[in-house]
């Protein structure tokens, strides 16, 4: 039996941390926490996101802009998101309408695809 998700990983290009960490720490306000020692020389990051982690690692060699691979951050103003990540100058995108959601896309600065998702109440 599977009993839910513990984390997902996303990567950057090596050698990047800390302007990952600018941009999820302080631009998204997620939360770091410590790797465990047997992990801590492999770069990369972790981070809190509600009860599960997010775990930022480090890989060259991969365009992140040619996926649809993505992550989608549970919400609750997607229109206050939206005008953070266009100060950010991020390019937005439009996402496929889904009932009950307020929804839309971006390109974290290393191109991983990122989802802000809002359920509307009927």
């Amino acid at each position: 039996m599977i009993k839910g998700i513990h984390h997902v990983q996303i990567t950057i290009p090596k050698g990047e941390e800390e302007k990952a960490k600018a941009f999820y720490c302080q631009v998204l306000g997620l939360e770091e926490i410590e790797k465990p020692t047997s992990l801590q020389g492999r770069g990369g990051f972790w981070l809190k996101v509600g009860t599960q982690e997010v775990h930022v690692g480090t890989e060259d060699g991969f365009d992140r802009y040619t996926t649809k691979a993505h992550l989608a951050y549970e919400v609750e103003d997607c229109k206050h998101w939206h005008a953070i990540i266009q100060e950010q100058g991020l390019e937005l995108q439009e996402s496929v309408p889904i009932p009950g959601y307020d929804r839309f896309e971006f390109r974290d600065p290393f191109g991983n695809r990122v989802e802000m998702i809002q359920a509307i109440p009927e």
